[in-house]
């Protein structure tokens, strides 16, 4: 029932303070104007996080960054911190009255250890998260970091255990000595009990209430808060490092999951833009490094607003993003979009999916026997060449390449769209012009782009006309995914049909479906240009533009009704609407 809180309590945002308040126990904070304890402190996250049994002896952890004392290379160095105070807090009884004086921090370390042992430090916390474990004792603890370098951009996912958390507040404090004081590891006598430790039965049990604790003991805890050694990540570098400015990193939620080859932590990434990454980092051993396999970027929010808010059910599978002012529900999976064939399942290392035989699904550990015989899952390498062998042969249905026929106008821009399917697949585009048969590479220049989303051209030439390949290549495994026919629409021919006089090219009454009969001379733009590229199914297409035209006319005509109020003169109405009906092409029109 207590309420445990880091904020600024006056209207300047001078006074930084750790709070409790709320219930039946002394209401406390942290010493005002004392740089010792917090300077310019950024609060992110607090947590209560037992020790062991005993409730006395339980603790609440501060996350924060703040301007750090002790860093000898610049004066405005950011470090990121871990406070502690134990819940059972009363203050002293001679100093620190309604002061916190069980209060300690240390620093938390996310760096990237560089050749000439000098790291990359991730000094700016951006969001904690606790991933609770089967022992709530021992949660495991992410952070996410940003850099405060004025050089480069970039962001850095550390993972920490419990164990190193209690070592550094159970280890050497640190102190200011020598002529300019610097600060060092403090070699003399600790008194008892120790600073910084709850009144408990774990701890002797002499001391019911911090009020008892000798003045020694209090001095000492309030003239060192500063714990000497940092608490450093698992592995000793980060899991994740991101610099390649596309996205501002800015909230994390973690899934662990148990999947065919092990167990993995599913990383809920939330950017500024209101995208949600959804990433899984595994570790080699024998090289000590780190590969990130990004599974989905997930675009939550139709407006790219920032993300300041991700909560996760396990339970339900569910993960909950917030914004500002929408909250979204996103499933932790969609199996399905990953096809319908075992190697694009398998090539996709999601631990959630795998092949059941059939289709990529919801992979469960304790499945069906008669569904785990045939099931095919491969995280760590995405073999699937081995994990899918003969599968084709159980229910497989074997994907065919989807084939297209696209249409350009000369000197105007246009895309060939093709995604592959996993974010990791490496997409190569080739080219066979015509009357050739052999294929190859599309080159990429300032005119031909190759984007996310396919093969731009920014401005079509007579020669670019050919048939395109869109290929996926992941694990040795070569995809075809589209075939394009790409055919070139000579400006000049443009030209001719769009110059003719509208007067004795188009009636003054548009055709619909419910016409019996048009004439042939009455025929709108759009009929001359199904001819003009030689449409095969030129009467299907015919019908469907009719249809869109009519319904065009008609929602225009209702859009203009109540002309009589905006023209006076009908002539000026008749000049306002007859362009809507006749669009030209972007290149027509802007010449």
């Amino acid at each position: 029932g207590e309420l445990f809180t880091g904020l600024y309590s006056d209207y300047w945002g001078r006074d930084a303070a750790l709070f409790r308040t709320m219930n039946r126990m002394a209401h406390l904070r942290t010493e005002p104007d004392s740089e010792r304890l917090l300077k310019e402190p950024k609060f992110v996250g607090s947590y209560m996080i037992p020790d062991n049994e005993d409730h006395d002896d339980n603790k609440i952890y501060f996350f924060f960054t703040e301007k750090a004392l002790e860093a000898e290379t610049s004066t405005h160095a950011i470090y990121t911190r871990v406070g502690r105070v134990c819940a059972n807090d009363m203050g002293g009884q001679r100093m620190l009255v309604n002061k916190w004086s069980t209060f300690l921090k240390t620093r938390l370390v996310c760096s990237v250890p560089g050749r000439n042992g000098i790291d990359t430090h991730f000094d700016e916390l951006e969001d904690v998260f606790l991933l609770q474990t089967r022992d709530n004792k021992n949660p495991v603890i992410f952070g996410l970091f940003s850099t405060t370098s004025n050089i480069f951009r970039g962001y850095a996912i550390c993972v920490y255990h419990m164990a190193s958390v209690r070592a550094a507040f159970n280890g050497p404090y640190a102190h200011k000595e020598g002529p300019e004081y610097h600060w060092a590891l403090y070699e003399g006598k600790v008194p008892y009990p120790r600073p910084g430790s709850c009144a408990s039965k774990v701890n002797g049990g002499l001391y019911t209430s911090t009020k008892d604790y000798p003045d020694e003991a209090v001095h000492f805890a309030r003239s060192h808060p500063l714990m000497y050694q940092p608490i450093k990540p698992v592995h000793k570098r980060p899991i994740l490092v991101k610099t390649d400015g596309k996205y501002n990193l800015k909230q994390i939620a973690v899934d662990r999951v148990e999947a065919e080859d092990g167990q993995y932590d599913v990383l809920f990434i939330g950017t500024d833009n209101g995208v949600v990454l959804k990433v899984i980092t595994i570790y080699n051993q024998e090289t000590e490094s780190m590969e990130e396999v990004i599974l989905e970027e997930l675009q939550i929010f139709k407006l790219p607003v920032p993300i300041i808010s991700m909560e996760i059910s396990s339970k339900r599978q569910q993960l909950y993003v917030g914004s500002e002012s929408v909250i979204a529900q996103v499933r932790f999976h969609q199996c399905d979009m990953y096809g319908t064939a075992c190697a694009d399942c398998c090539l996709a290392r999601d631990p959630y999916c795998a092949w059941d035989g059939i289709a990529c699904s919801r992979y469960y550990p304790t499945g069906m026997q008669a569904k785990r015989r045939f099931r095919r899952q491969d995280v760590r390498h995405g073999n699937a060449a081995q994990q899918c062998f003969g599968q084709q042969f159980i229910g497989e249905v074997l994907e065919k390449t989807e084939e297209l026929l696209v249409y350009g106008i000369e000197y105007n821009s246009t895309l060939l769209e093709c995604t592959p399917r996993t974010l990791q697949a490496k997409v190569i585009w080739l080219i066979q012009r015509a009357h050739e048969t052999t294929k190859e590479e599309v080159k990429t220049d300032d005119r031909i782009i190759k984007m996310d989303l396919g093969l731009l051209f920014l401005k079509l030439h007579r020669l670019d006309a050919g048939t395109y390949f869109c290929q996926t290549v992941e694990h040795s495994i070569v995809h075809t995914v589209r075939k394009i026919t790409l055919e070139i629409v000579e400006e000049e021919r443009v030209d001719e049909m769009f110059n003719k006089d509208y007067e004795e090219e188009i009636p003054h009454k548009m055709p619909c479906p419910m016409q019996s009969s048009i004439p042939q001379a009455s025929k709108p733009w759009y009929k001359e240009f199904l001819q003009l590229i030689g449409y095969s199914n030129f009467q299907r297409v015919e019908e469907y533009c009719e249809k869109v035209w009519c319904t065009d006319k008609k929602r225009k005509k209702l859009k203009m009704s109540p002309s009589k109020w905006k023209y006076a003169n009908p002539q000026e109405k008749k000049a306002r609407i007859r362009p809507e009906h006749y669009r030209l092409p972007r290149n027509i029109a802007d010449s």
